[in-house]
């Protein structure tokens, strides 16, 4: 059964980690999204994370549900409020019967959550405030 969270709470990696363990999988791949300081030559202090809640959630589950009904199990964590250089912002974890399937699902999750899932980044630069997702 896939977990999905979004909130203003620290992502734990071990606790994600074990919802993933099951004798049945083979693979497990993770993705850990941390607030990096430099994109090229702007140099980023902090990023603040928001979301349209119910419809984030939503979206998670709409990306979760195919890769679980072909005997994956999901688990995602993103992180919403303030985040200072290094911290943790997203977790996608992916288990699955083999590598190359728990590979695949994995990266399929983060692109589609950065392109589908209402969830908004407010970059701090040093220059100025940039807005993306």
């Amino acid at each position: 059964m896939h977990y999905l969270r979004i909130s203003d709470e620290p992502i734990d990696i071990a606790d994600l980690y074990q919802r993933l363990v099951d004798p049945q999988y083979g693979g497990i791949d993770m993705f850990v999204g941390t607030v990096r300081q430099w994109t090229g030559k702007i140099e980023t202090t902090k990023i603040e994370y928001s979301a349209y809640q119910p419809m984030a959630e939503k979206q998670l589950e709409k990306i979760a549900m195919p890769i679980e009904k072909q005997g994956g199990r999901v688990v995602v964590a993103h992180r919403t409020g303030q985040l200072g250089l290094s911290d943790i912002a997203v977790f996608v974890g992916v288990a699955a019967p083999h590598r190359a399937e728990a590979f695949k699902w994995c990266q399929y999750i983060i692109d589609t959550l950065k392109r589908e899932v209402p969830i908004w980044k407010k970059e701090y630069d040093t220059d100025k405030v940039r807005w993306g997702n």
